[in-house]
């Protein structure tokens, strides 16, 4: 089972829809009348009011759409992915290309709003949407286009990652992606960008060659390995400290679009041995081969995603048939599309958010130990839920930690333990039980760390999760975000003075 694939995903909308966001001319919506004021946010959670002439240029200037709570689409515009996150801004600028994202940060700089940017709304802990701030939202503008000579992907900071699969496998080429299609790029890779590939070709910071950036002070900025290189440094596992993406550039590998892709599950008695097998299998398989694991009273489901010759699979399985006799072992020919799109579930809902409420803790692992599986194994039965391992190591364990602004180099593996809930029912009851599960593991885990897109509230401010370069972070902070408007993030405490 890869990463999140506990938790139901939900729908891309109608086709009118990109990511819950509608695209309309300007025809449907310029001119419209704005409050007579706006109560608003600022950063330091004071209220204060936007008079309306202020948002009615700022309307006028924008190309893409400005929503205000009274707007046409704005109740569906500010919803994310996990409706257990219910937030208000109080103003949502649909952006349209780089010029309306400089007047969105410099509206929001001017005001001193707080200030959220979201793309694919994945955020578990909330943090691309905000009550009573500015949120920007990039997914107007998708984009990609690809060159297949120069083997290069350039994928706009609205796009999702599905889309960026599509346009490269056309040409079969590919790069290391999340593993739920509707994932906005620009999070998923500022936070570090693991996915089905990255043991063979590494992260997706890894294949990163440049990015465009508006920054604090509104400006454009390109930062690559020698233009402006402390940038370009922090971008790849800072987060959206920074500034917002407008464009990446990626580095793509050529790959066939045929992949060996499925399932073998175990009984619950023979899950001591499949624990046994995966935690030394999985990091020493060949690149090729990516193996995750799923854990539930119900026993062990082991995920195989393999991108090799298929003529090899049957001898590079021996190690986890032997492990255990699987009541289901299905494994098949499959698309590399059609594999990334796996984790998504259709909706006939608009609704572009997930149906269910989400809760998720997870943390990295170095290794997992026999007291580990001990614990694990205890631990679910008690408390009746699931944990997944998808393989942390790979070509990427061969970065350094300083190499990039991402330390977690050294994980062996990343756990995830989850709930969800309906929506009209009330989390707080499945969220305590994660809780105290997490509780009486976490003393078994290490002080490894958590990948930050991962990360549920509260857990996002712990920089010490960014370990030994946390100090070169915020000299860049400081550099180009020294008021820390973009801070609804894992965020990185500026000590200048802006």
């Amino acid at each position: 089972m890869q990463r999140r694939d506990f938790l139901k995903s939900g729908a891309t909308a109608a086709a009118v829809m990109v990511s819950g966001v509608r695209f309309v001319s300007a025809a449907e919506y310029k001119g419209a009348l704005m409050p007579g004021s706006l109560d608003a946010v600022r950063l330091t959670g004071e209220h204060f009011s936007i008079p309306a002439g202020e948002l009615t240029d700022f309307d006028k200037a924008i190309y893409g759409r400005v929503l205000v709570p009274t707007s046409d689409g704005y109740d569906t515009a500010r919803h994310i992915r996990n409706p257990a996150i219910d937030k208000h801004p109080a103003v949502i600028v649909q952006v349209r290309g780089v010029t309306d994202i400089q007047l969105a940060v410099n509206f929001a700089r001017e005001h001193k709003m707080l200030t959220a940017v979201r793309c694919g709304g994945h955020s578990f802990s909330g943090q691309s949407v905000c009550d009573g701030g500015m949120m920007i939202d990039m997914a107007t503008m998708p984009g990609v286009r690809i060159d297949p000579q120069n083997k290069r992907a350039w994928v706009t900071g609205g796009s999702l990652l599905g889309l960026l699969d599509r346009e490269s496998m056309a040409h079969n080429l590919v790069t290391t992606m999340g593993t739920v299609s509707h994932t906005g790029v620009g999070g998923l890779v500022t936070g570090g960008g693991l996915g089905r590939l990255s043991r063979r070709f590494g992260m997706a910071i890894d294949n990163l060659v440049s990015v465009d950036m508006i920054t604090a002070d509104g400006s454009f900025v390109h930062a690559d390995a020698t233009e402006n290189p402390d940038l370009f440094w922090g971008v790849r596992g800072g987060g959206g400290n920074f500034g917002v993406v407008s464009m990446f550039e990626f580095q793509l590998h050529p790959m066939q679009r045929q992949v060996m892709s499925g399932i073998m599950t175990f009984p619950p008695e023979q899950s001591l041995d499949i624990f046994k097998m995966f935690a030394d299998y999985s990091v020493h398989a060949p690149p090729k081969l990516d193996l995750s694991m799923s854990y539930s009273p119900r026993g062990a489901t082991v995920t195989i995603f393999y991108s090799g010759d298929p003529r090899d699979l049957d001898r590079l399985l021996e190690p986890v048939r032997k492990a255990g006799k699987a009541t289901v072992d299905r494994i098949n020919a499959m698309d590399y599309v059609a594999v990334q799109n796996g984790g998504d579930v259709k909706e006939t809902s608009t609704d572009p958010r997930m149906l269910m409420g989400q809760y998720m803790k997870a943390r990295f692992l170095n290794g997992i130990s026999p007291e580990l599986i001990k614990g694990l194994q205890d631990g679910v039965a008690k408390h009746q839920l699931s944990v997944t391992l998808s393989t942390g190591c790979g070509m990427h364990g061969n970065v350094k930690p300083t190499d990039t602004a991402f330390p977690h180099r050294y994980a062996t593996h990343n756990m995830l333990c989850g709930t969800s809930w309906k929506e009209n029912e009330d989390g707080a009851a499945p969220m305590k039980n994660v809780r105290e599960f997490w509780a009486e593991i976490e003393p078994l885990l290490g002080d490894v760390g958590f990948y930050v897109n991962d990360a549920p509230a509260g857990e996002v401010l712990n920089n010490a999760n960014y370990r030994e370069n946390y100090p070169r972070l915020v000299q860049i902070k400081n550099k180009y975000d020294p008021g820390n408007l973009f801070r609804l993030n894992a965020n990185i405490i500026p000590t200048a003075k802006a």
